[in-house]
């Protein structure tokens, strides 16, 4: 919810303030307007204010005084000073107190207003900072979605449609599927893609630190709070809140949060006035919401008002023509990042496998199996022991029709003596060497010339080893 930025004019000369509020109302922004120093105390109590015009000479107080009480209260203030007394001193005082600049009267009212703009966005700049020393660094990696199912290419393309709007968006699916990343999407092909997108899982953090996580908190507002707090909210303000694990929110947090997203508002943990942000809610969930909502976990109110648009990931085992090239990308990504990794490739029988596994872990599972692999692949090669234990190598594969041409090693087969068998709980190393000749002599059509090139031995040996092995006849 888009909001207007509010700003303070503290001057004792009624015609010169409605000149200068009249200007900044035509630019969009909200104006208070104060004659003295009580009155414009009195606004700082009440309200949270962005920007202060402060004239230097008050009928019932000296500017510079004010000038503290403002930044005490609200550190992260930019107040510009207006005087039409000024000399170099004042100037210098100002300055040192905190004063963003300082403007003689009369002003020039263009030079006043890119004055005020420069100070908001030195504001905005400060509140950021301060915030993200605050919460873990989490690196946003470009955004590579692979893939070219039917189905993903189908999310992908109402996933554009729906980063358009500033609605709230839901994103369900599996554990593991990629939730963040269409997450990221949402934000990055969005209007606010050059602001801040801010994750943060809603089952990590604790029940009694969440309010303060993400609304921030005051100085002594609780036992422990030393200091002022930025909340999250207001760290992602103009871009992307994204609000993982959703269905794990207190209830009593899930009020707070549906007064945020209809009103646009909330309060520090501490703080009685209510600040205004302008953030985009994206949420996530592995749960059925609507289960959650009628075992009574979960507001119905709150629940209508995430779901407006809503995202289906589908698991792995529904696009599994994406399988392969996923693997190949992770592959590449991995051999990249970590340069001591040699370069690996899946063996023939290895993809057969991974395209007719279920992956209950989804994406996360195609990933730490590829990993796996890269770690205890021989010669370059992972062969399908590398990627699951000895003791469930071979899976409980359910084959479904798909465009790869069939291994004489998939799953279908299980019995084959390309598998080593499930009850061996670690295959001998003379049965790891048979197996690594026979797929490399099976992946260049038995050239045993290319075999001996591949393995890196003389082909001689390679001709010993096939004999010692019988081998031959494979």
């Amino acid at each position: 919810m888009k909001y207007h930025q509010r700003i303070l004019i503290l001057d004792d000369e009624e015609a010169l303030r409605s000149i200068i509020a009249q200007r900044l109302k035509r630019k969009g922004y909200e104006v208070l307007e104060a004659g003295t120093a009580r009155e414009g105390l009195q606004f700082l109590h009440d309200t949270l204010l962005d920007g202060v015009l402060l004239d230097l000479r008050l009928p019932d107080g000296d500017g510079l005084e004010v000038l503290h009480r403002l930044k005490d209260v609200q550190p992260d203030l930019q107040v510009v000073m207006l005087t039409g007394h000024g000399t170099l001193e004042s100037a210098i005082e100002a300055m040192k107190a905190g004063a963003f600049d300082y403007l003689t009267k009369p002003c020039n009212l263009s030079e006043l207003e890119l004055t005020l703009l420069k100070a908001l966005e030195q504001r905005k700049l400060l509140v950021e900072n301060t915030g993200l020393r605050q919460v873990v660094s989490r690196q946003t990696p470009e955004l590579r979605i692979i893939g070219e199912s039917p189905k993903l290419l189908a999310l992908l393309e109402l996933t554009r449609k729906v980063a358009l709007s500033d609605a709230p968006v839901l994103i369900q699916g599996e554990s593991g599927v990629g939730k963040e990343l269409i997450a990221r999407a949402v934000h990055l092909w969005s209007p606010r893609e050059h602001q801040a997108y801010v994750p943060v899982n809603a089952g990590a953090i604790p029940e009694s630190l969440m309010e303060s996580e993400l609304f921030g908190h005051e100085k002594g507002a609780f036992t422990g709070a030393g200091g002022q707090k930025i909340g999250l909210v207001e760290i992602a303000d103009h871009g992307t809140l994204f609000l993982d694990e959703i269905g794990e929110m207190p209830l009593a947090l899930q009020v707070k949060l549906l007064r945020f997203l209809e009103a646009g508002e909330f309060r520090r943990v501490g703080d009685s006035r209510l600040r205004r942000v302008d953030v985009r809610i994206v949420t996530a969930t592995n749960r059925s919401l609507a289960e959650e909502v009628e075992q009574g976990r979960f507001r119905k109110d709150l629940y209508y008002r995430l779901n407006g648009l809503t995202l289906h990931v589908p698991p792995l085992r529904e696009h599994k023509e994406d399988i392969l090239p996923l693997a190949e990308y992770f592959l590449y990504c991995k051999t990249k990042t970590h340069t001591s990794e040699a370069a690996c490739v899946l063996a023939p029988e290895t993809r057969s496998l991974l395209i007719h596994y279920d992956y209950p872990g989804n994406v996360r599972e195609l990933i730490h199996l590829i990993e796996r692999g890269m770690i205890l692949a021989g010669e370059g090669i992972i062969q399908p022991w590398d990627l699951w234990p000895e003791n469930t190598f071979a899976p409980d594969l359910h084959p479904r029709p798909i465009e790869e041409k069939p291994s004489q090693y998939s799953c279908q087969n299980p019995e084959s003596s390309a598998l080593l068998p499930a009850s061996e709980h670690y295959p001998t190393l003379e049965q790891v060497e048979r197996q690594h000749i026979l797929s490399t002599l099976q992946r260049v059509n038995g050239n045993r010339a290319q075999a001996a090139k591949l393995l890196d031995i003389s082909v001689r040996n390679l001709y010993r080893k096939v004999e010692g092995y019988s081998l031959a006849e494979k």
